[in-house]
């Protein structure tokens, strides 16, 4: 018989045998490598024994195989935590010198799967800020849960990029809140370029600013809790981009990324830092500049290549709207924390915004780039100058925090306790009919509903920054004057308007600087509830109904902006006061 032991062979011992053996139930030898059945059968590539002295090759496959089945399964729940994997250390024996397998006691230094970034505690969730909005109080990230980004990075990789499955899904998150937070970008381009070389790549600044978006816009789900994680490799990614002047263009963005992510959290002065930064990186490179004209460039071989005007349709359209994106965050913010705006728009040709109206992304992938040659953008439309590139989505939220910005500068300038020069006056009121007749090309609320849903919370904010520029104009003067303080009171409920075409879902997707708007419209409105108590006059119930509009909306929108949230505690302040 076959099975059995020719005379003289020694019975090998029991659980000496290799795995096929044992499997098909053959005599085996014990030759190592491979044994001779697995040798005349040619396996003998596959021959393998378990013989207590460390996984086996199958063991060890079976066991990567599970640990991608969890990742997949991570990807596709964000909420599911996986069990702890241990992983194997083929060395564990050889340093040890036992021949005993011990990796999977407790006292081993294991990696568990729960140290990924792709799974977290459950019950984290960050806190809702408790200050109010004239202390200004900075509202803190959530503190990362403890890992060693090094595990994540293979030799291949930077400390700056996380593996490739997770840049996909936090890309994948952040992609419909770009416009949220002033982006105008080609997602699709940026995703692919992730498995591009890494000169080709966008810088680590814009790419890890968008990360840090995602982990903000996933609160209060457990990927919020790397906020921390992500904000330090984008401020380092910045100061490594200033030192090498490379990709300036992605760097600016990346500023204003992480700008709007500190105003968002109601973090004014990290906020105000890096949208003063932006914009003034926006003006050194030469963004507010005519980008068809080249003879403004300077004859620098050092000057980084990406500033300068490039004949490609996507990529000379995000450097137009990279410009208008560190427009609005320096004209609409500047107006709320009470500081000096940094971009010049002058006379002189250095100082005046030539740079063409923003277009939609899929216009410039078309190669529709305008080619008349601007000349003061925004002094021209502020002229009455009508442009036929100047009525895209972007370009009407330009015109607004153009609007909203020149509307403070006026107010200003008013004092209630003197006489107004005649020529401030008439340009106080050339500017209100100027905001008047913007209102007027707006698309009307009741069609928001028949765009785009980006289109249509870009809209939102051009409504609300419009009827906020009409109170902002005249507010100073409110106060004393009853005319004045009607036109103001009509200019809120008009934001009130807005917000009733506001869905549940859309205050996921909208601009943080409606939150301040709001603000405005519900102190306008208790002003005007404080001067009908004060004159003994029976108190319009419409008005208090109008201020509950406001603060449901506020509350809504706060614990998902704390910046509004701290408005909101401001308002619901003054009502208590009253």
């Amino acid at each position: 018989m076959a099975n059995k032991p020719e005379a003289g062979q020694t019975t090998l011992q029991r659980g000496k045998a290799c795995l096929r053996c044992r499997k098909r139930k053959m005599r085996c030898d014990g030759s190592k490598p491979s044994c001779q059945q697995c040798v005349r059968a040619k396996k003998g590539e596959v021959c393998e024994y378990d013989d207590g002295k460390g996984k086996t090759r199958t063991q060890l496959l079976r066991e990567h195989i599970l640990r991608l089945e969890q990742r997949i399964r991570e990807l596709e729940d964000p909420e599911y935590i996986s069990p702890a994997v241990v992983l194997y250390d083929p060395h564990e024996n050889s340093r040890s010198g036992s021949s005993s397998s011990s990796f999977s006691s407790p006292g081993d230094t294991s990696l568990y799967a729960s140290h990924s970034p792709l799974s977290f505690p459950s019950d984290s969730s960050p806190t809702s800020p408790n200050t109010s909005w004239t202390s200004l109080q900075p509202v803190t990230s959530p503190s990362p849960s403890p890992f060693t980004p090094e595990i994540f990075f293979d030799d291949q990789q930077t400390r700056f990029q996380p593996p490739l499955e997770l840049a996909r899904m936090l890309l994948d998150i952040f992609s419909p809140h770009r416009r949220q937070c002033g982006l105008d970008i080609h997602m699709g381009r940026v995703v692919d370029s992730l498995t591009t070389p890494l000169a080709e790549q966008r810088h680590p600044a814009l790419m890890n600013s968008m990360y840090l978006w995602a982990c903000f816009i996933s609160r209060p789900e457990p990927l919020a809790q790397h906020e921390d994680h992500y904000l330090g490799l984008a401020l380092d990614a910045l100061r490594d981009g200033l030192r090498d002047g490379d990709k300036i263009v992605d760097i600016i963005q990346g500023e204003c990324l992480l700008s709007m992510y500190f105003l968002a959290n109601g973090r004014i002065l990290e906020g105000s830092y890096h949208a003063t930064a932006a914009a003034a990186l926006a003006v050194q490179c030469g963004l507010h500049v005519n980008t068809y004209q080249d003879d403004v460039w300077p004859a620098d071989p050092q000057e980084p290549f990406d500033t300068k005007p490039s004949r490609t349709g996507v990529k000379e359209g995000e450097r137009i709207l990279a410009f208008w994106q560190v427009y609005n965050l320096d004209r609409c913010w500047s107006v709320i924390l009470r500081k000096p705006s940094i971009i010049p728009d002058g006379l002189d040709p250095r100082q005046s915004i030539n740079c063409p109206w923003p277009q939609d992304l899929a216009e410039y992938e078309n190669g529709h780039i305008n080619v008349v040659l601007p000349f003061q953008t925004i002094r021209g439309f502020m002229d009455g100058e009508v442009s036929p590139s100047g009525f895209s989505t972007q370009a009407m939220r330009v015109k607004a925090s153009a609007l909203f910005a020149q509307a403070d500068r006026l107010s200003t300038a008013l004092d209630p306790r003197m006489k107004e020069p005649s020529a401030l006056l008439q340009e106080t009121q050339v500017l209100e009919a100027a905001i008047a007749q913007f209102i007027t090309t707006l698309m009307p609320l009741d069609q928001l509903d028949t765009v785009s849903l980006e289109d249509k919370h870009t809209l939102l904010a051009a409504h609300t920054l419009a009827h906020t520029a009409s109170i902002q104009l005249y507010r100073p003067l409110a106060q004393d004057d009853h005319v004045i303080l009607d036109k103001c009171a009509q200019s809120a409920r008009a934001c009130v308007a807005v917000i009733k075409h506001i869905s549940d879902r859309d205050y996921n997707y909208l601009d943080p600087i409606i939150g301040p708007c709001w603000s405005y419209a519900a102190d306008t409105l208790i002003m005007e509830l404080e001067t009908q108590e004060a004159a003994w006059t029976c108190v319009d119930t419409d008005v208090r109904n109008q201020i509950t509009a406001l603060l449901y909306a506020m509350t809504t929108l706060g614990p998902r902006l704390p910046i509004v949230a701290i408005a909101a505690a401001k308002v619901q302040k003054r009502l208590s006061e009253l």
